[in-house]
């Protein structure tokens, strides 16, 4: 299986469309606002001496944080551009990045044999991928963790969508950075708020710990405050 040629388009026609300056994307937001405190959520639980991988990573800005984290620091995306952005932000090589389609199960699982055991982390990812495709990105975190590893991922729940919905009343229309999301057909905030958790079981994940919280973002809401979207977190194992 793969994701649809649509759905890969969309997503290399809106990294190719992005800048190298960090904040380009309206989620690429400093890691002390997301992989920084989601590392504390998750390190009580996992094993720092096992690989981290990254899904969805982007260009690479919380997969380098990572790095500081974990012994090693892979971060994939389906985006052959992303993955351009993300080597191009690492001179230093701090990270490994690589192009993946997390549908292709034949693809999850040369990872997996090449990494071994690792811990996962998936930032909104589930939410934006096509309905008939979550259950393979859920699979995908189950495969790559083996017996030792655990998985932090987070996910926008309904209630971003009316958040989404305030940002984008605006006179002149949604502020840049959200109207390139809709303007390359991504669909943020697709995913009702118990079919995430039912993928993660049916992936064979026990959750170990969960949690509200929000995601921010590099936009502003008319007010003037930081963008923040609902979401919820969960810290996973194999069952």
């Amino acid at each position: 299986m793969h994701v649809s040629e649509r759905y890969r388009e969309a997503w290399e026609g809106y990294w190719r469309g992005t800048a190298d300056t960090q904040g380009e994307a309206i989620w690429d937001v400093d890691p002390s606002l997301a992989a920084a405190p989601h590392c504390a959520l998750l390190l009580p639980y996992a094993d720092a001496s096992l690989p981290v991988v990254d899904l969805g990573c982007g260009n690479g800005t919380q997969t380098r944080y990572l790095a500081t984290r974990f012994a090693r620091a892979t971060g994939v995306d389906l985006s052959h551009a992303a993955i351009a952005h993300a080597r191009h932000a690492d001179p230093a090589g701090r990270a490994e990045f690589e192009q993946l389609d997390l549908v292709d199960r034949a693809a999850v699982r040369e990872l997996g044999g090449r990494l071994g055991d690792s811990n996962v982390y998936m930032r909104a990812v589930i939410h934006q991928s096509e309905p008939q495709d979550r259950p393979q990105v859920a699979a995908a975190v189950a495969e790559l963790l083996g017996e030792r590893g655990r998985a932090f991922v987070v996910e926008l729940t309904s209630a971003a969508k009316d958040v989404l919905r305030q940002a984008a009343q605006r006179s002149g229309g949604p502020p840049e950075k959200l109207r390139r999301v809709f303007e390359h057909g991504l669909k943020p905030a697709g995913a009702e708020d118990e079919e995430t958790p039912a993928l993660l079981r049916a992936a064979g994940l026990t959750i170990l710990a969960d949690g509200d919280t929000g995601l921010a973002q590099t936009e502003r809401m008319p007010d003037g405050t930081l963008l923040e979207l609902p979401a919820r977190w969960y810290v996973l194992a194999r069952a």
